[in-house]
């Protein structure tokens, strides 16, 4: 099923919480919403789901007008972070729910109720513990049969409200992988909302990167990641440095100095660099950027140093091997190996 967003304006007691947001969702991806609290992501999932109705603008199922349709008309499958799930009913209770409460005239047999909840238990890997309540399962166990649940009516489209934010890091890693697994043998169309970057570029197969109620960029995390277009989503998408820098005779300057960058199509005038720490080499001190090494610390196979650059009070990070001998007002030189050029603010 195809979602299309079509200039939707959403406020609440005069605050803007979406600005005329427009989303093609194509019909069987596995889309993430991704940005900080506050950034209008919720708000959209709410207003696919029919959960909030816009102020302006419409939402498309298809080429059916959604807009005005419940939650129940538009068959929506809804996973939240907190499981939701009916502390009295069986987990086979809970994945049976939404079908026994449909409408007679749509309702499934008792036996094939039963017999789809016990697919979507062997789906959600979980079979023998039909009999079993909420509290005696753990987390992501219950994420799972929160999941099962959504799927047994068979939704148009399905919706996940950052639903791993309340595990711990080692279960939402397995979750993440075993949920793509899940999306590619059922091929729902999925929106999946999560502030984590991490999560989003592992599990979507396009990114949409809010901020401050509107869509900054919409992608493959292969792209978002590679070719920011703004920097917001070069320092929200993965990590990043930035350095103030001025372009002059087709050159990249810090302090007076060049620094062997070539400044493109860039105009003469003040600019913002942006590159990503572990995407550096370090080089001879001419022509380069050169810094004292403030701090230094361990980041896994690394080492994360942060460098004060041209002694104007700049700093940025960058990653050397673990092993290097670099230690606090150590100089540096050191080039990075792809880069991008904003202007100033």
């Amino acid at each position: 099923m195809e979602v299309r967003v079509q200039n939707v304006r959403k406020e609440f007691d005069r605050f803007q919480a979406l600005h005329d947001v427009s989303l093609d969702i194509r019909s069987g991806e596995l889309i993430a919403l991704l940005g900080p609290s506050g950034s209008g992501k919720t708000t959209l999932l709410r207003l696919i789901a029919g959960l909030e109705t816009p102020t302006a603008g419409k939402v498309f199922f298809g080429d059916t007008d959604a807009s005005e349709k419940t939650v129940q008309e538009r068959n929506i499958g809804f996973v939240f972070q907190h499981y939701a799930l009916f502390r009295h009913m069986t987990i086979l209770e809970n994945i049976s729910f939404g079908l026994k409460v449909r409408p007679r005239s749509s309702r499934p047999p008792a036996g094939e109720i039963r017999r789809r909840a016990m697919e979507l238990l062997d789906l959600v890997q979980l079979s023998g513990l039909e009999k079993r309540y909420p509290n005696q399962l753990s987390g992501g166990q219950r994420q799972r049969v929160a999941l099962a649940r959504a799927l047994a009516i068979e939704p148009a489209v399905l919706l996940l409200d950052e639903p791993f934010g309340a595990l711990d890091a080692q279960v939402r890693r397995e979750l993440r992988k075993w949920l793509r697994e899940i999306h590619d043998r059922t091929g729902h169309t999925t929106v999946f909302v999560t502030h984590d970057q991490e999560e989003a570029l592992e599990l979507s197969d396009r990114l949409c990167v809010m901020s401050q109620g509107k869509i900054e960029q919409v992608g493959t995390p292969d792209s978002v990641y590679d070719h920011p277009t703004s920097p917001f989503v070069f320092g929200f998408i993965g990590e990043s440095s930035e350095l103030p820098v001025t372009v002059e005779n087709n050159e990249l300057w810090v302090g007076g100095r060049a620094i062997g960058i070539p400044a493109g199509d860039a105009q003469p005038g003040e600019a913002r660099l942006f590159f990503r720490p572990h995407d550096i080499e370090l080089v001879e001190a001419d022509a380069s950027l050169a810094g004292v090494v403030s701090t230094s610390r361990r980041v896994g196979g690394t080492r994360r140093v942060e460098l004060e650059i041209g002694g104007g009070g700049h700093h940025v990070e960058v990653d050397l091997p673990f092993d290097h001998p670099a230690g606090e007002k150590t100089r540096l030189a050191f080039r990075p190996r792809r880069w991008k050029l904003f202007p100033a603010k």
